[in-house]
């Protein structure tokens, strides 16, 4: 059984982020087998609540794949082992970094612990100034703009939402460099959500909770927060959120925060704080329609000194249209193709270049669809797919529907979670990373039936 455990962490070290492995799983032993229940020895009662929250689904998954036919437990068990506690005290002693250097002279003085923020958190890349204003994104940005003016004052707090690669993290960063320009000393705090955690979780199990919140509730002028959406379902940290937003707005700090989708939305988020992102300003993002991808186009020509043609930029901009992102970086490689085959970037060589590259055609493709096309490959039921079996027969195939529902249409990992028959969002996460690595290690298997399923569907 301990090779069976050592096997599903080789695998789950693949798919987790090295922090998230390195605080949850590597501290904890595994005892043996009890009837169907893994029993597991952990440092403390809290590694029992978190990881059966957030990683029972990936746990079972890397012991049944470890186990192959042989079978695998059903079931999580926890024993709380003292000594393990110890050593992992030992080890954050022995790990502690050095101090490091103030962020600025009046930010007061950086706490031990998690990293302390610095003005160089704010990319420089992105400004006000190179973000590209169509129908789209008009609203956000003037929202935007109109907070960087005049922090707390209005629209606080800022909700922003939209689809991967559509600016949110564009604006999030413009407006902490104006308000920098207008006002040097003021002290910004720009992070994502699960950065938030990491520190909270951090705070708590080294009983630093009370240096933690002075540094979020009285020690920030301006919070800018990535990816709210991650608090979903972390029913703890959310509650330290929420007393951390009311400390922030009843001293008219500003507060910006950023989500794939609309507040109402997020699955497992408290209706308290619900109410509160809705009761500022509400922006939206949207796709950019074809004009503003070819200003896209050009304004990132410009910035790389690329020489592009109005009708390269409308060729292009007409075939890829699903995000900025994308947009830039089909740009970036169409310059590198034309550099090293010396010639310049015309019609000819982008039609021959957007082949590898080009999105999906325009089709009413939904998730349903392409469940259905993954059953039909794999000769499964639709009932088989959405059902919480692990078996590798199962699982596998569901990993590659969920990772051509995320690649393919783009659906966020909540809402994929709820399709595939309530999974958590992390479970779709680690499925899309999973087929996304063997496809890029060439696995046969993988590859061909990414391939199959995507000509039926019309990819």
């Amino acid at each position: 059984m301990i090779d069976l455990w050592e096997r599903a962490l080789d695998t789950l070290r693949g798919r987790l982020s090295t922090e998230n492995f390195e605080t949850w799983l590597a501290p904890v032993r595994c005892q043996g087998v009890e009837d169907d229940a893994v029993v597991l020895r952990i440092p403390n009662r809290f590694y029992a609540d978190w990881i059966s929250n957030h990683y029972t689904d990936l746990l079972l998954e890397a012991l049944a794949e470890a186990g192959g036919e042989d079978g695998s437990p059903q079931k999580l068990r926890f024993e709380v082992d003292e000594a393990l506690q110890e050593q992992v005290q030992a080890k954050r002693t022995e790990s502690k970094p050095a101090p490091r250097p103030k962020a600025r002279a009046n930010g007061g003085g950086a706490p031990k612990g998690p990293a302390p923020f610095r003005v160089s958190d704010l990319n420089p890349k992105y400004s006000f100034d190179n973000f590209v204003v169509g129908p789209s994104n008009q609203l956000a940005h003037a929202a935007s703009v109109a907070v960087a003016s005049a922090p707390g004052k209005r629209y606080n707090p800022l909700f922003i939402y939209g689809g991967v690669g559509l600016g949110k993290t564009h604006l999030m960063n413009a407006m902490g460099h104006l308000i920098l320009e207008d006002e040097p000393s003021a002290t910004i705090l720009y992070l994502s959500a699960e950065r938030f955690t990491n520190e909270f979780i951090w705070s708590l199990q080294n009983h630093r909770i009370d240096e933690f919140r002075r540094r979020y509730r009285e020690g920030c002028d301006v919070l800018l927060m990535d990816d709210i959406q991650f608090l979903a379902g972390r029913d703890q940290t959310q509650e330290e959120f929420f007393h951390t937003f009311n400390a922030l707005y009843h001293s008219d700090k500003q507060i910006v925060v950023t989500s794939d989708v609309y507040p109402q939305q997020i699955a497992e988020m408290e209706e308290r704080l619900i109410s509160r992102f809705q009761s500022g300003m509400v922006a939206d993002i949207q796709a950019p329609e074809v004009d503003t991808r070819v200003a896209i186009l050009k304004k990132k020509a410009e910035a790389e000194q690329i020489h592009l043609t109005d009708e390269v930029a409308h060729f292009i901009a007409q075939v890829v249209k699903s995000n900025v992102r994308e947009l830039e970086g089909t740009l970036l490689r169409l310059a590198v193709k034309a550099e090293l085959l010396a010639r310049p970037i015309d019609l000819d060589l982008a039609r021959d270049s957007l082949k590898a590259v080009l999105p999906a055609p325009e089709t009413a493709l939904t998730v349903e669809d392409i469940q259905r096309a993954v059953c039909g490959y794999f000769n499964l039921k639709l009932s088989e797919l959405k059902s919480k079996r692990r078996h590798r027969a199962v699982s596998y195939p569901r990993q590659v529907a969920m990772y051509l529902c995320r690649q393919r249409l783009g659906t966020s990992y909540p809402e994929l979670g709820e399709r595939f028959g309530g999974k958590d969002h992390t479970t779709v996460m680690s499925a899309v990373r999973k087929i996304n690595g063997l496809l890029e290690k060439e696995d046969e298997k993988t590859a061909r039936a990414v391939e199959a399923i995507g000509r039926k569907l019309g990819f």
